[in-house]
C-alpha cells in the first residue's frame, strides 16, 4: 500500500504543480537584471547605451523560446528543463568570469551572447512548467499561469534574499547566484514536472486547495515587503538575515502541505465526471477518454435545446452521456465533420493559423506597447533609483518583484472572476492594468512627490497581471495543442517593445542629459583645474528628468495598449458566451 500511495504522489497533478511553482520562484532571472546591471556598468566601465544593449540581448533570450516551444512536442519534459539549466549555468556563469575578471576583458557582444544564451534557459523553464500545469488543470488555467507566472516574477527578490544570507563579500557574487541556484532546484525537480493526465483527477477539494495556494502567496509577498522595510529601516545583523531567509524557504515549500493531504491523509474520491455517470457509462467514458476529448462546439450542436432548462446536476448527466456517444461515434467514424477553412476560436490552432487572425495580432502588438513599457521600466530600475538618489536599488528590484508576483497572481484570479461569474472576455481585464500602468507612468513623468513608490507598485502589478491574463486568453481562443509555441511568440512582444523603448528611446535621452549635466560640471573643472575634458568618460545622470520623458512616451503608448485590448474584447464577446455563458446559466 505505501508503494502504490508514493505511485500516487509522484503522479498527483497538485505535486506537479508545486514542483513547478518551485522551479518558478528561482527560474525569474531576467528580473535581477536591474541588481547586476550597476555592478556590470562599474566594474567594464560601460556607459548607459550599452547597458541597455545588455538589457535588450537579456529580451530577447528571455523571450525568444521557439525552440522550446518546438520540442516541448517532441521531447520529454525533462529534457526541455535540463537544456534550460546547461544554457543558464553557461551563460551566467561565463558573464561572472568577465565581471570578477577571472577572465581578460572581453569585447561587449561577448556579454550580450552570455546573458542571451543564460537568460534564454528561463523559456524552456517557462515552457515545461507551463505546458505540464495548464494540460494538468484545463479547467483552471486562469489561477494556474497567475500562480506560477507570479512566482517567476517572484524569484528576483528571493534570490537576492538568498545572496543576503549567503553574505558574500562582493556584489558579483549575485550573478554566481543567478548561474548556480536555479540550476540546482531544476535539476532536483525536473523529473516530477510533466502531465500526468490532471484533467482525471478533478476533485470536489480543488477549489479549497486554490484558496489555500492563494493564502500562501499572499503571506508569503506580504512577507517579503516585510522584510525588505526592515532590512531598509533597521541595520540587521547577519544571523537575522540568516533567520529571515530561512523563514521564507519555509513559506515556499509550505503548499507541500497539498498533495501531502491529498494523497496520504484522505479518503480516496471518485472524480467530479465520475460522480455524475451512471455505473453502466463509467467504463465507457473511461475508456473514450484515452482517445481524446471532445470539443465543446461539438457537444453544443449536438444538444438538444430543452437539456438546458434541466436542474444543473441532471443537465451535467446529459452532457456527460453525450460526450460518451460521441466519443464512441468519432471511433467509428460516424461523426460528421463540418465543411469549412481551418478551426474556429475557441479550437486547437498552429502558431501560422493564429498568427492569420486578427484577435492572436491584436493581442500581440497589445503586449509590445504595454509590456514593452514595464520591461523598460524593470530594466532600468537600477538607473532610475541612482537617478533619484537612491543607494540601495536591490531594495526596489525586490520590491517591484514582489509586486509583479501579486500582479501575476491577481491578474489570474481577477481574469477567472471575469470569465466564469460574467461570461466576459478576459482581455478587457488586460486594457483594465494597462490604465493603471498608463497612470503610473504619467506620475513619474509629472515628478509627483514618492513617484519612485507609485511607479514601482503600479508598473509592478500592471506588468506582471499581464502575463497571466494573455497566456491564459491565448489557450482559450487558440488551443492548447500549440500553447508552447503560441506562448513562446507572445513572449516576443516585451523584447520588441523594450529595444525601441530601452535601448533608443531611454538610454538615448538618460546619455543625452547626463553628457549635457557632466559638460556643464567638467567645463568648471577643467577651469579650475586646467586639465583637459576627457569625452570618453562614463558620465551619470541625476534628476526625475533622466527618465521623466521616456515615461511621458511609454504613459501614451499604454494608452493606445488599452485601445487595441478592447478591440479583442468587442471582437470575443460571442466565443466567451459560447465557452462560458451556458455553464454560468
Amino acid at each position: 500500500m505505501l508503494a502504490e500511495k508514493l505511485k500516487t504522489f509522484v503522479n498527483n497533478r497538485w505535486l506537479v504543480f508545486v514542483s513547478a511553482m518551485w522551479i518558478q520562484s528561482c527560474a525569474g532571472i531576467g528580473y535581477l537584471f536591474g541588481s547586476i546591471s550597476p555592478v556590470i556598468k562599474s566594474e567594464m566601465g560601460y556607459n548607459q547605451r550599452q547597458i541597455a544593449l545588455l538589457g535588450v540581448a537579456k529580451d530577447l533570450g528571455d523571450s525568444i523560446g521557439f525552440v522550446a516551444g518546438s520540442l516541448v512536442e517532441i521531447l520529454p519534459v525533462w529534457c526541455i528543463n535540463l537544456i534550460g539549466v546547461v544554457q543558464n549555468f553557461v551563460g551566467y556563469g561565463l558573464v561572472w568570469l568577465i565581471v570578477t575578471n577571472r577572465l581578460p576583458a572581453l569585447p561587449l557582444w561577448v556579454l550580450c551572447v552570455a546573458i542571451f544564451v543564460g537568460t534564454n534557459g528561463e523559456t524552456y523553464f517557462n515552457t515545461a512548467t507551463l505546458v505540464s500545469c495548464v494540460q494538468n488543470f484545463p479547467k483552471s488555467r486562469g489561477p494556474i499561469v497567475g500562480i506560477l507566472k507570479g512566482f517567476a516574477g517572484l524569484s528576483g527578490a528571493i534570490l537576492t534574499q538568498i545572496y543576503l544570507m549567503i553574505n558574500a563579500p562582493d556584489e558579483a557574487a549575485l550573478i554566481f547566484v543567478v548561474a548556480v541556484g536555479p540550476s540546482i532546484v531544476v535539476i532536483a525537480l525536473m523529473f516530477i514536472v510533466r502531465p500526468v493526465g490532471g484533467h482525471k483527477q478533478l476533485r470536489q477539494s480543488d477549489s479549497s486547495s486554490f484558496f489555500f495556494t492563494y493564502t500562501v502567496c499572499l503571506i508569503l509577498a506580504a512577507y517579503m515587503l516585510g522584510v525588505l522595510l526592515l532590512e531598509d529601516v533597521v541595520d540587521v545583523n547577519q544571523t537575522v538575515v540568516t533567520i529571515l531567509s530561512v523563514l521564507l524557504i519555509i513559506l515556499i515549500l509550505l503548499p507541500v502541505i497539498i498533495p501531502v493531504s491529498l494523497v496520504f491523509f484522505s479518503e480516496p474520491q471518485h472524480t467530479v465526471e465520475e460522480s455524475l455517470l451512471p455505473e453502466s457509462n463509467k467504463e465507457e467514458a473511461s475508456k473514450s477518454e484515452q482517445d481524446g476529448e471532445v470539443i465543446l462546439s461539438e457537444v453544443e450542436d449536438e444538444k438538444s435545446p430543452e437539456v438546458d432548462l434541466l436542474p444543473a446536476s441532471e443537465r451535467q448527466k446529459r452532457i456527460a452521456q453525450l460526450q460518451s456517444r460521441l466519443f464512441q461515434a468519432a471511433a467509428k467514424g460516424a461523426v460528421r465533420v463540418k465543411g469549412r477553412k481551418g478551426p474556429r476560436r475557441g479550437e486547437d490552432f498552429t502558431l501560422l493559423q493564429a498568427l492569420m487572425k486578427a484577435d492572436f495580432l491584436l493581442l500581440f502588438f497589445s503586449l509590445v506597447l504595454a509590456a514593452g513599457s514595464g520591461l523598460t521600466v524593470i530594466d532600468n530600475l537600477g538607473q532610475i533609483c541612482q537617478s533619484l538618489g537612491y543607494s540601495d536599488t536591490n531594495i526596489y528590484v525586490s520590491m517591484i518583484s514582489i509586486w509583479n508576483f501579486l500582479g501575476r497572481v491577481g491578474g489570474g484570479y481577477f481574469s477567472e472572476a471575469v470569465v466564469r461569474n460574467f461570461a466576459y472576455p478576459r482581455p478587457v481585464a488586460m486594457a483594465v492594468v494597462q490604465v493603471v500602468m498608463a497612470f503610473a507612468l504619467f506620475y513619474y513623468a509629472m515628478g509627483f512627490p514618492g513617484e519612485i513608490y507609485v511607479t514601482t507598485v503600479l508598473i509592478g502589478i500592471g506588468y506582471g497581471a499581464h502575463w497571466a491574463i494573455v497566456p491564459a486568453s491565448a489557450s482559450e481562443l487558440f488551443g492548447l495543442k500549440s500553447f508552447g509555441a503560441l506562448y513562446n511568440f507572445l513572449t516576443l512582444a516585451s523584447p520588441a517593445g523594450s529595444l525601441i523603448f530601452s535601448g533608443v528611446i531611454a538610454s538615448g535621452i538618460y546619455d543625452y542629459y547626463a553628457e549635457k549635466q557632466a559638460g556643464l560640471q567638467g567645463q568648471y573643472t577643467a577651469k579650475m583645474l586646467a586639465m583637459p575634458l576627457r569625452h570618453e568618460e562614463t558620465f551619470t545622470c541625476v534628476g526625475s528628468i533622466c527618465y521623466s520623458i521616456t515615461c511621458g512616451i511609454m504613459a501614451g503608448l499604454c494608452i493606445i495598449a488599452m485601445v487595441l485590448s478592447l478591440i479583442v474584447v468587442h471582437r470575443t464577446k460571442r466565443v466567451y458566451a459560447q465557452l462560458y455563458g451556458r455553464s454560468r446559466n
